[in-house]
């Protein structure tokens, strides 16, 4: 199957929900020194504006499986659009703090939602072969999302808009969300949603649109699929035989939050600041790490299949816990301040190629068939809780001294090491079938 115009633009729009993702999750980084001038904010309350909107997306990743099974994941991505929209416009006019917790907590539900609904959109209809690399576009979206904020901040900052600095910030991102809306109307439903409905006709429509090579085959298999997995949805998670996917999938989440990533990528000019760094190079400091961490993640494609899993978690676990060690000593020392953007960029660079690159591939992998699903919402579920604790608590954290959030994630990585080391099975080149056998007790 060749790839035709439809079918790149389909898999491009769902994947524009990722470079949203990204750029609504760091964006904040840019604002939170004016938000907390402009409002009098608190440590708490700095920490509860950042992560206002991680509780959203943990809401938006639980439930939108709901209404993307009974409407389709096009046209609720289209609802979860206008919430970007929403989200965008609200904090740039917001007359309070409160508003400015709504609005973000919206942005959320639209974060959460298109990270599960934009993957399995661009999943149902690329072809098999093709699978990996364009559902890959979702993960490069998110990274590219990030550095665009980077840059947009730091663009915006050169402006010398004072005060209401932060809400151009804020609304620049109605742009894009508009764009990914208008976008959407032209790209068509999925086969095997349309499928699951019992609209047979209109998948096969579909399936020639985006031009399969044998849509009769392939609807046949789909309608098969659907069967198989409606015969074993009752199947529990929770149950003994179990107990070691679970237990990586859920270790895996906290850990990749445990390294600080998301504190660091959130707070990220809060950190140059305390460091001494001004506003403008803080942020400019900012734009180098997103660019690394897009390369890094570039690189990471090129690894995972070679090196493995494994292998890459443990040197990711050595290289950023050095890397945090470095930061804690540049802030206890309150010296080399110089060396503090080279630390996050190694620190970053470690981060992409391990932790980045592999959570969700064995997360996907580590689970059966009949329970993978619920056990990639479990994951899922575990990652962002974990990370809307931590994203709240980090101003509280880092009062006292910038140093202590950095020996905590240190020492984190330094136990992920041993956890990995001694209970991670290596993925790399078995099949999900021979990996069911091996940990799930089958």
């Amino acid at each position: 199957m060749k790839l035709n115009s439809i079918l790149i633009r389909s898999a491009i729009v769902g994947a524009l929900g990722g470079l949203l993702f990204g750029f609504d999750t760091a964006v904040i980084s840019g604002t939170t020194q004016w938000l907390t001038m402009t409002f009098g904010l608190s440590p708490a309350e700095l920490g509860l504006t950042v992560s206002i909107a991680l509780w959203g997306t943990v809401v938006g990743s639980i439930f939108a499986g709901i209404p993307g099974q009974e409407f389709g994941g096009r046209e609720t991505l289209r609802v979860l659009a206008v919430f970007y929209v929403v989200s965008a416009l609200g904090c740039a006019f917001a007359w309070s703090w409160p508003a400015i917790l709504l609005f973000r907590f919206i942005g959320g539900l639209g974060i959460g939602g298109s990270s599960v609904l934009g993957p399995v959109y661009i999943a149902e209809v690329a072809p098999a072969k093709w699978r990996g690399r364009l559902v890959g576009l979702f993960q490069i979206n998110v990274v590219a999302g990030i550095l665009l904020a980077y840059l947009s901040n730091y663009c915006i900052s050169r402006l010398g808009l004072g005060p209401s600095e932060w809400r151009w910030e804020f609304g620049v991102a109605a742009i894009p969300s508009l764009l990914f809306l208008i976008m959407l109307f032209g790209i068509p439903p999925s086969s095997r949603w349309l499928a699951t409905k019992n609209r047979v006709e209109e998948a096969r429509a579909v399936l020639h649109l985006i031009g399969s090579e044998d849509p009769e085959t392939e609807l046949r298999e789909i309608v098969q699929s659907i069967q198989s997995e409606s015969d074993q949805s009752s199947e529990p998670l929770f149950s003994r035989k179990y107990r070691l996917p679970i237990f990586l999938a859920v270790s895996i989440g906290i850990f990749n939050q445990l390294s600080g990533i998301n504190a660091i990528l959130y707070y990220m000019n809060d950190i140059f600041a305390s460091a001494g760094f001004t506003r403008v190079s803080g942020n400019l400091q900012a734009v180098m790490v997103g660019a690394m961490n897009l390369f890094a993640t570039f690189f990471a494609m090129t690894l995972i299949d070679k090196i493995g899993r494994k292998t890459l978690l443990l040197v990711g676990s050595v290289g950023t816990a050095a890397s945090l060690a470095g930061v804690a000593a540049v802030f206890f020392t309150q010296s080399h301040r110089s060396y503090l953007v080279w630390l996050l960029i190694a620190y970053i660079t470690f981060f992409a190629v391990s932790q980045g690159a592999v959570i969700w591939v064995y997360i996907s992998e580590v689970f059966p068939n009949r329970v993978r699903a619920k056990g990639q919402s479990l994951g899922s579920s575990a990652h962002w809780v974990t990370n809307a604790i931590i994203s709240g608590t980090f101003p509280l954290l880092a009062k006292s001294s910038g140093a202590y959030p950095f020996v905590f994630f240190a020492a984190m990585m330094v136990l992920q090491f041993f956890v990995v080391l001694a209970w991670y099975p290596e993925t790399k080149g078995i099949t999900l079938e021979q990996m069911q056998s091996r940990i799930a007790g089958d």
